[in-house]
């Protein structure tokens, strides 16, 4: 069933998009209470037009997160359990024969949704990972020689259980860079967890959710959030950002130009949370951590969540060290 569609926003300001935002995160921590700053960062990614990767042990809200956020933004939805015997047909679909007519017809995998949980994506070997990467760097799948669009907007939400736990494999490189944010959820804080227990019902909260936009305004809002602006000086705030992971000593591999793109991206999605129509070194510094750590290589050799805790540490290094703008 397709979802509700809104009318189009044609001229958003900057106050509608924040009140905009302001409802879809209200919606998210309806259902997974005492993450609010990550639900902040999720429809900073969405607006930003990227793909977010959740990253935790099971059971603390992955999949709920990203069922609550295809609900508040009326999009169509599908979830697709990794596995290690999923093959990359499951996901993008396949040629059926017919033979009364003996011809074939493409039969649509559940990556044609406007947003597709892929869950738990490295349970499955790399080669059924990769075939989420056409359609997450182009909107597109190819196969058997013919293209087809996905809707529009697309977006992936993939969780991942740690690489440390057994049956996981790590995510390729390339697959990790088309990731415009890597988010951890964590535990719930005690007073919320026993709240959990006394106040939730039979219903599942997340079934009670209702849409708070729609496909139509989400294209809009991120074509007025792109257009925001960026002064040089900023932009090369986060250049020089990018430079200082790629000269660390303790850095084998530093940020790419795709991941400058997507700092700038979410620096001027995350503009809109505070009421500006442009960007300012703290915006810059808000995202860059969920932004960047997932996609440096360390030279030390710890794995999994313990790496992309070193990362995160010396961001916030390189942060305090590289001056900002005035």
């Amino acid at each position: 069933m397709n979802p509700p569609v809104r009318a189009l926003v044609a001229a958003p300001t900057v106050e509608a998009a924040r009140q905009v935002m302001e409802r879809i995160a209200t919606h998210l921590s309806r259902v997974v209470q005492g993450k609010e700053a990550q639900a902040r960062l999720t429809v900073t990614s969405v607006i930003a037009g990227g793909h977010v990767l959740l990253e935790d042990v099971p059971g603390v809200g992955k999949t709920t997160l990203a069922e609550a956020l295809a609900r508040a933004c009326g999009l169509s939805f599908s979830r697709i359990q990794f596995t290690a015997d999923l093959m990359p047909t499951d996901i993008l679909g396949s040629q059926v024969f017919h033979a009364a007519s003996a011809t074939f017809t493409f039969r649509q995998g559940p990556i044609f949704r406007q947003l597709v949980l892929a869950d738990e994506l490295n349970r499955a070997p790399p080669r059924t990972q990769s075939a989420l990467l056409e359609g997450m760097a182009h909107g597109q799948v190819s196969l058997d020689g013919a293209t087809w669009p996905l809707p529009a907007p697309f977006t992936v939400v993939a969780t991942q259980n740690p690489v440390d736990l057994t049956g996981t494999y790590p995510l390729p490189d390339s697959q990790l860079d088309r990731f415009l944010m890597r988010l951890s959820l964590g535990h719930p804080a005690p007073d919320v967890e026993a709240r959990l227990l006394t106040t939730r019902g039979r219903t599942p909260p997340v079934e009670t959710l209702e849409a708070v936009t729609g496909p139509e305004e989400l294209l809009s809002l991120r074509a007025f959030a792109a257009g925001l602006r960026m002064d040089d000086a900023v932009a090369e705030y986060i250049v020089r950002l990018a430079r200082a992971t790629r000269e660390h000593g303790d850095i084998e591999r530093g940020a790419s130009t795709r991941a400058v793109l997507a700092v700038g991206g979410a620096a001027r999605a995350q503009a809109l949370w505070e009421g500006r129509d442009f960007v300012t070194p703290g915006d810059v510094r808000a995202v860059l951590v969920p932004c960047l750590a997932h996609r440096l290589m360390l030279r030390s050799n710890v794995q999994g969540a313990a790496a992309r805790e070193e990362a995160s540490h010396l961001l916030e290094e390189l942060a305090r060290k590289v001056v900002a703008p005035r």
